[in-house]
């Protein structure tokens, strides 16, 4: 059967085993690439904000950039902990909003108002090694010594990438996540599934795709744009995968007989 009956014929069922087996191992070599890019991804952007896993905050500090808020100044703004008594809270915001945090965390001239001892006085009995270790094992965090508190009391700015790398980046995204996407919407209208889904899920794909390569350059100027990257990324993945899926079925499932 040549390849323009089997595009009429609405299945891929009809190619011979070896065009079927070697069209399966290309899927599946193609389900191992968008594996790796999903680990890729996860890999390159994770961490930004030095907390485990890919945030929204990740994510526009990559594409527009973002001051990275200290966990601890977050905690101490939020009103935790809540023992503490507001001269003590103005302390510590004042210490962690300016620019000696390191040099001002155990100042002899604070003496009892310095951070590390209101921290000893406030935290630690929730906040250290044992407490983790016992029932305070939600508090997640050691504040017991500067090395602990190192690791939390600084705010940074995270850094949008360079324009060359975004280009870069754009550049081998279009060139091959689009002819990819034709190729695997031809083979989905060759399907049985075609009729129904492929319409659909070419639309979803290809809007997707528009949509996510676009907003990596309009989030550099617009920061909300990183939602419209993560929302579109999704939809071109599930779309992808869903696609996958049916001609893989197409390949091997008996047609029903009518």
């Amino acid at each position: 059967m040549s390849p323009l009956e089997v595009f009429n014929a609405g299945t891929l069922r009809g190619l011979p085993l070896s065009a079927r087996l070697g069209l399966s191992a290309l899927l599946l070599v193609l389900c191992g690439g968008f594996l790796a890019s999903g680990a890729h991804l996860i890999a390159q952007h994770e961490n930004r904000d030095e907390r485990g896993g890919v945030s929204m905050t990740d994510l526009e500090g990559a594409y527009h950039g973002v001051e990275n808020t200290s966990p601890l100044l977050t905690a101490i703004r939020g009103g935790h902990p809540e023992q503490l008594v507001a001269a003590e809270r103005n302390v510590l915001l004042h210490w962690l909003e300016g620019k000696r945090v390191s040099e001002d965390y155990d100042s002899l001239e604070l003496g009892a108002d310095a951070p590390a001892e209101i921290l000893a006085r406030r935290c630690v009995e929730c906040h250290s090694k044992a407490g983790l270790d016992g029932a305070h094992a939600d508090a997640r965090f050691a504040l017991s010594t500067w090395s602990d508190v190192s690791k939390l009391a600084f705010t940074k700015r995270i850094e949008a990438l360079p324009t060359r790398v975004l280009v870069a980046s754009t550049h081998a995204h279009a060139l091959a996540l689009a002819p990819l996407s034709v190729l695997l919407a031809l083979l989905v209208f060759a399907t049985r599934f075609g009729a129904r889904f492929g319409g659909s899920l070419c639309l979803a794909a290809g809007a997707a795709l528009l949509c996510d390569l676009g907003s990596w350059w309009l989030a550099r100027s617009f920061g909300n744009f990183t939602l419209v990257i993560a929302a579109s990324g999704s939809v071109y993945a599930l779309a992808t995968g869903v696609s996958l899926v049916l001609v893989f079925v197409d390949l091997w499932a008996q047609k029903r007989a009518r």
